[in-house]
């Protein structure tokens, strides 16, 4: 097991009194696997040491208004490769699979491409498949990591971390993903008509219909990976 996916897939969920109470144990695991340079794990600690510091009411708006709000800071992969089309549905089923062969606990209301279940798919993998698999969904994780960091957002530094792990090559289709127009996290009127998408289906679909190159060729390599492998700034 990879300690430190679990441990960035921990500090990326929903902020609970559970996760502040655990950030001790998180941070030691994250220092003594060391898979992350000094940098990267500096400033991860630093935005585990907010999250466990801070009013818990105040950590949860935050990560609201971050990534609760709009799509354009959506924690699931697939919003930023697929956006509203029905394709992701085939996608989502594909990925699901993946969990399910690796032994995943899935017992979750979250879809499975939500990107702290996905680190905790990495987890399970040994480090040469994580790391394959990570630099297929670098592009959108460089997304999100500069759009953190325009918000002077302390989360990005999980983003950066994961990024640092993968080659710079991987992240040259950033502009292939899905760009959506500029929202205003006020105006919760415009941001629920935004949010409603089309329907999202988990049956069987055509995978050759798929709209978005990049996304085919994420779910592609990861299908390709054995199924069984040996084991600061604001919020």
């Amino acid at each position: 097991m990879i300690t430190t996916y679990k441990v960035l897939s921990a500090l990326l969920s929903y902020p609970t009194t559970a996760l502040q109470a655990a950030i001790p144990e998180l941070v030691s695991a994250l220092n003594q696997e060391g898979l992350l340079a000094a940098a990267q794990r500096g400033a991860v600690c630093a935005l585990a040491s907010q999250i466990e510091g801070g009013d818990l009411l105040d950590v949860e708006a935050r990560y609201v208004e971050l990534f609760d709000r709009g799509r354009s800071l959506s924690l699931h992969m697939f919003e930023h490769v697929h956006g509203e089309s029905r394709d992701r549905g085939q996608a989502m089923v594909s990925l699901l699979e993946r969990y399910r062969q690796a032994d995943l606990d899935i017992s979750t209301r979250e879809l499975p491409d939500y990107i702290p279940l996905f680190l905790e798919f990495l987890s399970t993998r040994n480090l040469a498949d994580a790391k394959a698999l990570l630099t297929d969904a670098a592009p959108v994780l460089a997304l999100l990591a500069e759009r953190l960091r325009k918000r002077d957002a302390g989360y990005a530094a999980i983003f950066d971390a994961l990024l640092a792990m993968v080659p710079v090559s991987a992240i040259a289709d950033v502009d292939a993903l899905q760009s959506p127009p500029a929202e205003d996290p006020t105006d919760l009127a415009a941001l629920d008509k935004a949010w409603e998408e089309a329907e999202v289906r988990f049956g069987p679909g055509d995978a050759a219909a798929d709209s978005c190159s990049r996304a085919a060729d994420i779910l592609s390599r990861i299908n390709k990976v054995p199924a069984k492998a040996g084991a600061g700034g604001r919020l």
